[in-house]
């Protein structure tokens, strides 16, 4: 099977959140299961080129209609870690990608409106016919539309589309000048509300629902979550539109790059180890410890990675901090936030707590950090007020971190509560759940999983072992994405 992936992201040359994982690691899995696969990306001018071997002009002259005239672009070529990439650099004096960021421009929509159309139409003038589209998030939302409306009725009538919905949050909402300026025109036709036109917003359409309403399939990233999606506010807005086409939504779950994560094999970490041989994490721990100036001793690491900020419950993060030193234990924080006032208040945690030698809170991201924060913590904390899916709760598992979620999203479906899940034998059990979002809530799960380490740490090590032979890779979730293409070629 021939794929094309069309994307705003892939990791690790475009990274801004999980969406990046997932458009790279699903890429990779299926070219493992022995399918051809190819992705069309923007060409920002602050990727990151070290990651692209081989990069060369591909396609000149690429002649975009754009307001009943055309933009030039040039479309370059490159392997980033294997996987085949086409990046589109249009020469307009908009700069739509020469801004030295990815997202957060006053003209987003415009900017991956004119990204959707470029990768059309290259598709079209080059001659590639793949036999299936698949299509990521609102950047994206408006290929499945001008392929069934424009360009279906020029050659490429076969290609079919698969349209991943990775957080509903962001929709892309925009006016009638998207219409005009891609071609489609017909105001009238496309503000129908059962096409474009925005749920809540007369004057707008709405890219994520011209997604929903003219791909083939449409899925979300956990089934869980596709739930959610359809039966709560989780959709912001486009339930009505999923319940009417819900014969062709689901979930399929995100999977994990086993190859980029695995502690036998980390160049990062201090120690290896594994399943089989769990003795390595002591030494990561102490590694860590060492690191951070944190205090030697028999205590209980616990650790948050991520973003600081109201998806991600960051008050729960807050107090599960607080919570973890009254019990003896130790934190370590590693994240960055999105909002000014978040980031004050951390800072000032930061200030606060510099001289404690049983915490630590690192603001930003660092990768090799991050890894050995994996390696070393004994507990994960997953508070989040929604996740379409999450990778820090099963890497956690795939690192002998036992994760302590609340009950949404993907957490519900990689994570089972040692001691009342009512779905799964003892031995599948991995972590600890709890599902209000307030902090006795938290604390419900926290110290049940503080407690185990203390009176049976045997048993604590046993969980943490259990959580190491899950099996969140792609193999799985590359499998169901295969059927899914089959079903909508069909």
């Amino acid at each position: 099977m021939y794929v094309v992936q069309i994307a705003s992201e892939c990791a690790p040359v475009i990274k801004a959140g999980g969406l990046g994982d997932v458009v790279y690691g699903l890429s990779t899995e299926l070219e493992k299961q022995g399918h051809c696969v190819e992705l069309i990306l923007p060409k920002y001018d602050c990727m990151r080129y070290d990651h692209i071997w081989g990069l060369h002009e591909a396609y000149l002259g690429l002649e975009v209609p754009w307001y009943g005239s055309t933009v030039t672009c040039t479309v370059f070529c490159g392997w980033v870690h294997g996987r085949l990439c086409f990046f589109i650099e249009p020469h307009s004096g908009d700069n739509f990608f020469h801004r030295g960021l990815y997202y957060g421009a006053v003209d987003d929509h415009m900017r991956f409106a004119f990204f959707s159309k470029a990768a059309v139409e290259f598709l079209l003038v080059s001659n590639k016919r793949p036999d299936v589209l698949h299509c990521h998030d609102w950047q994206t939302g408006l290929i499945p539309v001008m392929l069934y409306e424009m360009y279906g009725w020029h050659g490429m009538e076969r290609q079919r589309i698969c349209y991943t919905i990775h957080n509903f949050k962001h929709q892309g909402i925009a006016g009638a000048d998207v219409l005009w300026a891609t071609g489609l025109n017909r105001e009238d036709y496309y503000f129908q509300y059962d096409r474009l036109r925005d749920n809540f917003n007369p004057f707008g359409i709405n890219f994520m629902k011209g997604g929903i309403v003219y791909s083939n399939h449409v899925n979300t990233v956990s089934p869980h979550h596709a739930w959610e999606a359809r039966y709560s506010g989780i959709s912001y807005g486009l339930g009505h539109t999923l319940e009417v086409h819900n014969s062709k939504f689901g979930g399929i779950l995100n999977g994990l790059d086993y190859d980029v994560w695995n502690p036998a094999a980390d160049e990062y970490i201090a120690e290896p180890y594994s399943k089989d041989d769990f003795s390595g994490k002591v030494k990561n721990k102490q590694a860590l410890r060492e690191r951070l100036s944190l205090a030697h001793g028999d205590k209980p690491l616990v650790a948050f990675i991520g973003r600081l900020d109201d998806q991600k419950g960051v008050h729960l993060v807050h107090h599960a901090m607080y919570y973890t030193l009254s019990r003896g234990g130790q934190f370590v924080l590693l994240g960055s936030a999105t909002e000014s006032g978040i980031n004050d208040w951390f800072w000032h945690e930061k200030t606060h707590l510099n001289d404690n030698p049983d915490c630590h809170i690192e603001l930003g991201f660092n990768e090799e950090l991050a890894h050995l924060i994996y390696a070393a913590a004994d507990i994960m904390v997953v508070p989040s007020n929604y996740e379409p899916c999450g990778l820090t709760q099963t890497i956690g598992l795939r690192y002998g971190a036992v994760p302590v979620v609340r009950g949404v999203g993907g957490l519900v479906n990689t994570v089972f509560d040692r001691d009342y899940d009512a779905h799964h034998p003892p031995q599948e059990r991995n972590g600890y759940v709890f599902y209000e979002t307030d902090n006795n809530a938290l604390e419900s799960a926290l110290d049940r999983a503080l407690g185990l380490w203390s009176v049976y740490p045997d048993e604590f090590e046993k969980l943490a072992i259990q959580g190491m032979s899950c099996d969140y890779s792609w193999k799985q979730s590359g499998e169901q994405y295969i059927g899914v293409y089959d079903h909508i070629r069909a």
